[in-house]
């Protein structure tokens, strides 16, 4: 009986999902699609702590995966993507639950000085408060439009006037917009970040992609129950691999590790569909005119979603 707990113990825990949140603006009702009022995100902690989530530095879940070690389903890490100064309306909430947290600097807007954007000195008092200052490019680029050599400029430009303001490399990246492809994917484990994020609904776990980590977006009064339920989905994209040339979508084909029989799948501005999945396999024919530029394509197993994003040239 005691060995059958433990096993059981054992198998729960590797098959374990961690979450990883990302957060734009603070208290900034200017921008309401990418702001968290200072009520809401006291909420939102206040959720994580009394139903005994751990929230750790993004530190500790990219070592984990590096070790190949499977990762507790009651972590959490909290991200903040671009550098903006409304962060600094938020802190003190920080402080009071002592929640470490990962900022993503958009490198220009910090070192031209953009209104909206904290300096570097306010940057670097950061990391006295369980702060950790990370990459997120130079200049925010649409970086599936860019030629190999011009997006390897954006990366050396910003990765140098990082080191030189903060005094040492980031650790992580994070896609600007979330946009990426195999090329863009490709060129930025050139420069040996631990951990590469995205800003796809999902989880992070022991099949997942290290280069290309599920971050949920958080915005308003966002369900952080539901967020949370998220969880890491294996799966092999085989169609579409990038934007149709002619917009048109013709096929869907996902493998999967899956033994599910009916799954959904979403694309966007066309919405959810139920899809067969046969031997782990999702062939669906599509046959439809991509009207979005930047299109989302999401499935869905039960609880578990992998997320492509195909941006058009």
């Amino acid at each position: 009986m005691r060995f059958l707990l433990l096993f059981c113990a054992s198998v729960f825990y590797l098959f374990a999902d961690a979450h990883t949140l990302i957060y734009h603006r603070f208290n900034d009702d200017r921008y309401p699609s990418t702001n968290t009022a200072n009520s809401e995100l006291k909420r939102q902690f206040a959720y994580l702590r009394d139903n005994n989530y751990t929230v750790v530095p993004l530190k500790a879940i990219a070592d984990k995966l590096n070790a190949n070690e499977s990762v507790p389903d009651k972590w959490v890490a909290i991200t903040i993507d671009d550098g903006y100064k409304s962060f600094l309306n938020a802190l003190e909430i920080f402080r009071e639950f002592e929640y470490p947290f990962s900022i993503f600097v958009y490198a220009q807007a910090t070192e031209q000085k953009y209104p909206d954007f904290m300096t570097w000195e306010e940057l670097k008092s950061l990391e006295e408060f369980n702060g950790s200052l990370e990459f997120h490019s130079y200049a925010h680029p649409h970086s599936t439009r860019l030629d190999k050599k011009t997006l390897k400029s954006d990366f050396k430009k910003g990765l140098e006037l990082f080191k030189s303001r903060v005094g040492h490399m980031p650790d992580f990246y994070s896609y600007p917009y979330g946009e990426f492809d195999e090329n863009v994917k490709n060129i930025a484990k050139e420069f040996e970040f631990k951990a590469i994020f995205n800003q796809n609904n999902g989880a992070v776990g022991s099949i997942s992609d290290v280069y290309n980590l599920d971050r949920l977006a958080v915005v308003g009064k966002a369900d952080l129950k539901a967020l949370l339920n998220f969880e890491a989905l294996e799966a092999q994209w085989n169609e579409p691999k990038s934007f149709p040339k002619n917009s048109n979508l013709t096929k869907v084909s996902i493998a999967t590790t899956s033994n599910a029989i009916q799954a959904k799948l979403y694309i966007t501005n066309i919405g959810w569909m139920d899809v067969k999945v046969k031997d782990g396999v999702v062939e669906e024919l599509v046959e439809q005119k991509l009207t979005n530029p930047r299109t989302r394509i999401i499935l869905k197993i039960d609880n578990k979603t992998s997320t492509k994003i195909i941006v058009k040239d």
